[in-house]
């Protein structure tokens, strides 16, 4: 092959320094070449990428693919497909002239293809490999490439140069053909075509004609023209699935029917933006494509389209590789499209691109819809491996079993045929294979417990897919569930499909509860029709807002469920439409939010927004209460009997069933979210201002919004991601404070404002014995900023010592109760306050106290209490911090009544209600009591923290586990110094209403994580010191107690107070010295009695080897595994000596039964025979009342000689203080 000079520019005919993407001669056929140059002209112009002529260099040889700008796009993960032969050739037009234009002619395995220059981004021209019929010599070095209706003629520079390039189409011709007859494609005599995502005529920026455009896989395909899309064949096919082009063009060389194309262009590379209502642009590093639509929503549908491939383009084919090595994976489960690229993870089935949205609309419920090249993290080697196990073979063999000839799917089917087939198929089970134990409910959860424990993952499909319970008990203990059973048996495959169909619905023909299957709901006929103003439908929330320019006036019509919207009301085609049965949640945003006044939102399970407006209320209103209506089932109608601000239904979990998710109604109103669960048909409103805790929990993909009621928790599912960040927006909202007054704030349990109780808990927990605390004044700009922060949302504001200083906080409490806009003693009130402190009797005054303390409003009234028992306490305090009652009365006389100080009745009603303190607010003893017991904790651990260094900041609530660590099942509990560890085990059941059944020993454990050990602790043990001393490695978690009731019996039946026998023992010798040998277990011989446990070395040694108190052990039921122990029944022991110093130590005994007894020993001498209560009924019990604004129950602030002075006499009588009230 010789090398072939690039010709100068001034030789360069006019055609190759025009814009690769111009028309040419031969792209007229049938015309003159008056009209091939007036086409020329008229495309001229058009940008290539910034490519031109005269940056040409010498062109490579023929024989060599050379670089091109394409080739390897940065960034893209798109397979490049190889270049088979590139070079420069001669092209003669189709009208037999004489002047050859010289190309730049590439070829690979999919396409031929020539451009202006080697640098061009974009061709002139491609041809589908596919659609060449033959290649034929034709003399003098020509050559043509025939296809069915046309024929492209080529000059190479030699007749060797040609035999090659003759050769290597051919080549090609015959590979595309081998790989054709492969694809169910071929069978249906459509070789090498892949349905577009989306096609139709579009308006490009340079081109006086509307050009064809296909979304195809990750490209963009470019065509003249086309009026009908059949793919690449001459025989007629059925109507793709995709909408026709509404405006068709002259047939011409239908060029999308022939194959024979302009350019396409690759995604890895493109992005795509809206410029305006129509216009959209397509970017490139090369280019940009700025196209018009006929129509906004048809705009809409190309970027959806577009984004589509973008996303496609740049994904991974690294799993659907591996997932396509099982032979049946390779074509779609549903309709046997090839090299399906998306996948149901519970069924286990792999499928098509538009099948996959059919299986979306089918809900999580049915099918969890996940991407083989983009959902990367999801595809664990498990989950992998599991699809090439079961996959679509198995997966097809079960559900499509009794498939009609006549209902099969096929590549082309529509989406309606899709979507009634699979409804059919996977939500009804009407083709499913039925299992021979179909209909016995106990022996389908019988067979399944069997089979999770083999290989056999067909039965475990088979079984689940006719009805056996996933979460069905096993009748092992040990192994309660099928999951557990798997996960004893070392099943990882079992487990890792039990997992992903926890919440999968069981396929029923029949009938169903209205919530279980929505879409079948026959909701009441509602029918209205009017003109709405909408915006463009968005896949993302509305954070701006939008003008009025923005909305189109649109003639809209609600009938049979479906809201249509149309042009005008003389339209016929409406312009597009919402399925009430697609609705997932109707939102109604503040007046003047957008350029309407009013304006509502509409989501769809397709993760779309829609936004209407109107001027006038009640036509707005109207219109939300028809939508409403025609969504909403007959079963959470009520929520429709109030004005709401969101109405939706949502996945969400509760109670103690946490491994199925349900979806229940929700309508928010105000700071109150009504709920209509299916359980139940009445509504359950949570009071949003009231929750003890509000979170999200999860990862950006998988979150779940935590409401936590004092009885109850919460979680909802962001299944749908776009209505579930609607949902978090405006329930955060909602649960803020909302105002200035009391009453609109964050509010706890007691009704006390929560900024209230966080300033109040943390000066008594680190102020009371600071002087002058309440009369000093913080900065100005910290407090101001703490206000800021405690009124957006107090909840989320944890004080804590060091960070905040008490002068700031106090600053802050003072400032919130004078900018009260009505006071907290209340305008209308105030001055009958001022008047009662005149009274002389004091019987008569604190009577009339207790009269005007009934008047006040709730929120206020509680308010009041709170803040008088906590200036009670700082009083109580008065030697160290020098704040009396008189004092404490002329900083908050004037603050609370919001006089300028000069009134001196003001400062003595604070007075009066301070020193009647127990009286006005009728302060019973057991109140009393709590104070003394929890001040009296305080005190000790102050000292005890001073005394060793340490202090303790910020409240003390503890996260508590429900059966297992886990996100989903953590509580937080604050724990009063007075909680017990039986107190603290019915406060979590009672949160997630479990029930407590006979022989249910339901206990609190202390777990060492890094000791892989775990302790049961006794039902009277105190909480609050085990939670000081709990480790970052620890935590508690609330579950049953499996051996309890064999320990009880062994105590019932033993003759003796005392146990003794070998053991097996091994010391840690960083702490112990005992001189044995390291590195293993020994066998010693332990006593255990009333008293103390001794060793021995062996049975007859007279003389132990050590003794310990027994009190003074605390013994954990497991030994770490890294240590060895040479049976699985093991404990580890912990003993603190008066020192403070820990010793630890392991025992291994030979049987469960042993370890067991030794066990019940221990518990019986520590705790004096009282093992369990002797009433174990203890369902229903009076639950301790943690009132906010209560005494902390966290350690003082001061040195410990200060302590030691302020609190002396406290500690000695901590009632003391209260007799003289």
């Amino acid at each position: 092959m010789t090398k072939k000079e690039e010709p100068p520019l001034s030789r360069v005919p006019r055609a190759v320094r025009v814009a690769s993407l111009l028309s040419e001669g031969e792209e007229l056929s049938g015309d003159d070449q008056e009209d091939e140059d007036e086409d020329d002209h008229a495309y001229e112009g058009v940008p290539n990428g910034g490519w031109h002529t005269s940056s040409l260099s010498l062109s490579l040889p023929s024989t060599i693919a050379a670089p091109h700008p394409m080739d390897g796009p940065p960034g893209g993960s798109t397979p490049v497909t190889p270049v088979i032969k590139a070079g420069w050739l001669d092209k003669n037009p189709p009208q037999g002239s004489y002047i050859y234009q010289k190309r730049w002619v590439r070829l690979d395995a999919d396409h031929l293809r020539y451009f202006d220059s080697n640098k061009d981004a974009y061709s002139k021209r491609f041809i589908s490999v596919a659609c060449i019929s033959r290649v034929a010599a034709i003399g003098d070095q020509k050559f043509e490439v025939i296809t069915n209706n046309r024929t492209f003629a080529f000059r190479a520079e030699s007749d060797v140069e040609r035999k090659e390039w003759m050769q290597a189409l051919q080549q090609a011709m015959a590979e595309q053909r081998a790989r054709a007859r492969l694809s169910s494609a071929y069978l249906l005599g459509v070789p090498g075509s892949e349905q577009p995502d989306r096609a139709g005529s579009l308006e490009l920026r340079g081109f006086k004609n509307k050009l064809y455009v296909a979304v195809v896989g990750d490209k963009v395909q470019l065509y003249k023209n086309l009026e009908v899309l059949r793919g690449h064949r001459t025989s007629p096919l059925p109507m793709p699935a995709y909408p026709p082009c509404p405006h068709p063009v002259p047939p011409a060389l239908q060029e999308y029917h022939l194959g024979i194309g302009i350019t396409f262009i690759d995604m890895s590379v493109g992005n795509v933006k809206e410029v305006d209502r129509r216009s959209f642009d397509l970017t490139t590093p090369y280019r940009i494509f700025s196209f018009s639509a006929d129509s906004e929503l048809e705009k809409e549908q190309w970027l959806e389209a577009m984004q589509g491939a973008v996303a496609e383009a740049l994904s991974t084919s690294e799993v659907a590789e591996r997932v396509w090595a099982a032979a049946p994976n390779r074509f779609c489960a549903d309709c046997g499209a090839p090299q399906p690229d998306w996948a149901s993870i519970n069924l286990c089935v792999v499928i098509c691109k538009r099948c996959a949205g059919e299986h979306r609309g089918l809900g999580a419920g049915v099918s969890k819809v996940r991407s083989l090249k983009m959902d990367r993290k999801v595809w664990t080697e498990t989950l992998i491996e599991l699809f090439l196990q079961l996959g679509n073979g198995a997966g097809n063999r079960f559900w499509a079993a009794n498939v009609p000839p006549s209902e099969a799917l096929q590549p082309s089917s529509s989406p309606s045929t899709r979507r009634c087939h699979l409804e059919a198929k996977y939500r009804e089970g009407k083709y499913r294979r039925y299992h021979p134990l179909f209909g016995n409910q106990e022996e389908l959860d019988k067979a399944l417990c069997a089979a999770v424990t083999t290989t056999d993952l067909a039965e475990t499909q088979a079984l689940l897919g006719c009805g056996a319970g996933i979460s069905c008990f096993s009748g092992d203990p040990e192994a309660p569930t099928p999951l557990a059973l798997a996960e004893q048996a070392g099943q990882t495959l079992q487990m890792e499909f039990l997992r992903n169909n926890r919440t999968t619905e069981v396929p029923r023909l029949d009938s169903m509860k209205p919530l279980e299957k929505h879409y079948s709901v026959i909701l009441p006929t509602v029918s209205h029709s009017g003109f709405l103003y909408k915006t463009a439908s968005a896949g993302k929330l509305l954070q701006d807002r939008r003008a009025r320019e923005e909305f189109s006036r649109r003639w809209c019509v609600l009938s049979d469920g479906v809201l249509s919207y149309y042009e005008n009301e003389r339209a016929v085609t409406p312009n597009g439409e919402i399925r009430a049965s697609e609705i997932v949640c109707l939102a109604v945003p503040l007046p003047d939010t957008h350029g309407f006044e009013h304006t509502f939102e509409v989501y769809t399970e397709g993760e779309r927004l829609y936004l209407f407006g109107l001027e006038s209320m009640e036509q707005a209103h109207e219109w939300v209460k028809c939508i409403a209506k025609a969504f909403v089932p007959p079963l959470a109608e009520d929520l429709l009997a109030r004005d709401f601000e969101r109405l939706g239904r949502l996945p969400y979990k509760a109670g103690l069933s946490l491994q199925r998710a349900q979806e229940g109604w929700f309508s928010l109103s105000g700071s109150e979210l009504r709920a209509v669960f299916p359980e139940g048909p009445c509504e359950e409103p949570l009071q949003l201002r009231k929750l003890q805790e509000l979170s999200i929990q999860g990862d950006s993909e998988n979150q779940v919004l935590v409401l936590v009621e004092r009885r109850r928790t919460l979680y909802i599912q962001g299944e749908r991601r776009l209505d579930f960040m609607g949902w978090l927006g405006a329930i955060q909202k909602a649960a803020a404070s909302m105002g200035d007054t009391l009453s609109e704030q964050q509010l706890g349990d007691s009704d006390i404002p929560v900024i209230v109780y966080r300033c109040v808990d943390y000066i008594t927990q680190c102020g009371l014995t600071s002087e002058g605390i309440y009369r000093k004044c913080g900065q100005t700009s910290k407090t101001q900023r703490l206000l800021e922060s405690l009124r957006q949302d107090a909840r989320s504001v944890h004080l804590k010592e060091g960070e905040q200083h008490v002068d700031d906080v106090s600053s802050a409490l003072k400032r919130f109760l004078r900018d009260l806009p009505d006071g907290l003693f209340t305008r209308a009130q105030r001055l009958a306050w001022l008047e009662a402190s005149e009274i002389e009797d004091e019987e008569e005054k604190v009577s009339r106290y207790r009269e005007l303390l009934v008047r006040l409003p709730p929120v206020n009234r509680a308010t009041v209490k709170a803040l008088i028992s906590h200036l009670y306490c700082v009083q109580c305090f008065s030697d160290t911090n020098q704040m009396n009652v008189h004092n404490l009365a002329i900083v908050f006389g004037p603050t609370l009544f919001q006089t300028d100080g000069q009134d001196y009745k003001a400062g003595r009603v604070v007075e009066d209600l301070i020193n009647h303190y127990v009286v006005v607010f009728s302060v019973d003893e057991e109140e009393l009591r709590k104070q003394r017991e929890e001040i009296t904790a305080i005190v000790k651990m102050r000292v005890a923290g001073t005394a060793s260094g340490t202090q303790h900041a910020g409240d003390f609530i503890c996260t508590v586990y429900l059966e297992e660590k886990k996100a989903e099942t953590e509580q937080h509990v604050k724990i009063p110094a007075s909680m017990t560890a039986e107190e603290l085990t019915l406060e979590i059941l009672d949160r997630r209403n479990v029930g407590i059944r006979e022989k249910d020993y339901w206990t609190c454990f202390e777990v060492n994580e890094r000791e892989e050990a775990e302790r049961p602790l006794h039902f009277a043990e105190k909480v609050l010191p085990i939670l000081h001393g709990l480790g970052t490695d620890s935590h508690l978690v609330v579950k049953k107690h499996q051996a309890m009731e064999a320990m009880l019996l062994y105590l019932a039946s033993r003759v003796s107070d005392t146990k003794h026998g070998m053991m097996k023992f091994r010391e840690d010798r960083s702490l112990l010295g005992l001189g044995l040998p390291s590195g293993g277990f020994h066998d010693r011989y332990f006593i255990l009695n009333s008293s103390c446990l001794r060793l021995y070395k062996e049975v007859r040694s007279h003389r132990p080897e050590k003794e310990w108190p027994v009190k003074s052990l605390r013994v954990y039921l497991g030994v770490k595994k890294k240590l060895r122990p040479p049976t699985c029944w093991g404990f580890t022991v912990v003993h603190e000596t008066e020192k403070h110093e820990k010793q630890q130590w392991y025992l291994c005994c030979d049987t469960q039964m042993e370890l067991r007894e030794w066990f019940a020993t221990f518990l019986f001498v520590q705790h004096d025979g009282l093992v369990w209560p002797s009433e174990p009924s203890r369902v229903s019990r009076a639950v301790p009342e943690v009132r906010l604004g209560s005494v902390s129950l966290i350690p003082l602030r001061g040195s410990e000689n200060e302590m030691r002075r302020s609190v002396a006499a406290f500690t000695a009588d901590p009632l003391s203080l209260l007799r003289n009230v």
